[in-house]
């Protein structure tokens, strides 16, 4: 039993008490990180912050390296974050961007502190900059899918994938900008713009019988 106040708890409690201990440690390396840089944050203002032991960090994060990894494998998914089925509407390109937009909220209050240390970090931790390649691949997987599936037409892979990229690298803006607290990019404008960007002849489309098949286009769940 382990004795807390002395009071004995089970085991159960233990393990609550354990992994209370490891999200303070979470929360407080995530706003000093946010607040003053990973390299300029001492663990010992963590574990002050936290109201944990060093031997209690060190258990759980073997270096400080650890802990930003952690940080952004459990805070920041490089997976797809909704089922494409959650926002897409068959013939609403546009709507279905913007729903996929705001059900991912990328400069939401939960994501914005990660936001900034992705920002400040990128340029001087390889980790950092591998895990943004890894969530911006997620995120044009999944805007693809989106736009197969809302749109009444077949697309090609080079038109879907140009709409694509568009449409991610305005909703990053708009999370970058968010966290800088300044005016960001209007979403619904551009998913506008991206949908009749789609829906617009284009001289360097592929003919139906040169295009190649999506590995996107028969699938229906992220």
């Amino acid at each position: 039993m382990l004795q807390v106040n002395n009071v004995a708890i089970g085991e159960d409690a233990r393990v609550d008490v354990a992994d209370a201990s490891r999200v303070r440690i979470l929360d407080a390396a995530e706003a000093l990180f946010a607040r003053d840089g990973f390299d300029a944050t001492r663990t010992a203002r963590i574990t002050a912050q936290a109201g944990v032991g060093t031997g209690l960090l060190f258990y759980y994060f073997p270096t400080k390296l650890d802990l930003l990894r952690a940080l952004l494998a459990e805070r920041l998914s490089k997976a797809p974050l909704c089922d494409p089925a959650d926002v897409t509407r068959r013939g609403d390109v546009a709507g279905s961007l913007l729903r996929l937009a705001h059900q991912l909220d990328l400069g939401g209050s939960a994501t914005l502190t990660l936001h900034t240390i992705i920002f400040r970090e990128a340029n001087t931790h390889p980790e950092v900059a591998a895990h943004i390649r890894s969530v911006r691949e997620g995120l044009l997987e999944l805007t693809e899918r989106v736009l197969d599936a809302a749109s009444d037409e077949k697309l090609s892979p080079t038109r879907r994938g140009q709409a694509a990229h568009t449409f991610v690298a305005v909703m990053l803006d708009e999370a970058h900008a968010h966290s800088c607290n300044v005016p960001g990019p209007d979403l619904g404008g551009a998913a506008s713009i991206v949908a009749a960007g789609l829906s617009a002849a284009h001289p360097h489309d592929p003919s139906p019988d040169n295009r190649t098949e999506s590995p996107h286009s028969s699938a229906t769940t992220v």
